[in-house]
């Protein structure tokens, strides 16, 4: 028996662990995301990078100490995911 995915297609909203993941930057000072999650276990690289190809989260910065490490941060196209109404403003002029 396999593992269900609850996976996320292009154009819909963020599946429940992209939310998990997305919801931890409304709260933090440049809408930086986690590396960890709430029980200190590493958030799955698969969930980040889905995040940043659907253009919700984009890499902030790379660690030279730990190059591996994805450090994100939260775009206006994740916070609109996150609230519906709120318009995303990414293309604006």
């Amino acid at each position: 028996m396999g593992v269900k995915r609850s996976a996320s297609p292009r154009g819909s909203g963020p599946s429940a662990a992209q939310r998990r993941y997305l919801e931890r930057g409304l709260r933090e000072p440049g809408g930086k995301l986690p590396l960890f999650d709430r029980s200190g276990r590493e958030i799955d690289p698969r969930t980040v990078r889905s995040c940043i190809e659907r253009g919700w989260a984009a890499p902030w910065f790379d660690n030279p100490i730990k190059p591996d490490w994805l450090i994100c941060k939260l775009t206006p196209a994740g916070i609109a995911a996150l609230t519906p109404g709120v318009p995303d403003t990414s293309d604006a002029v």
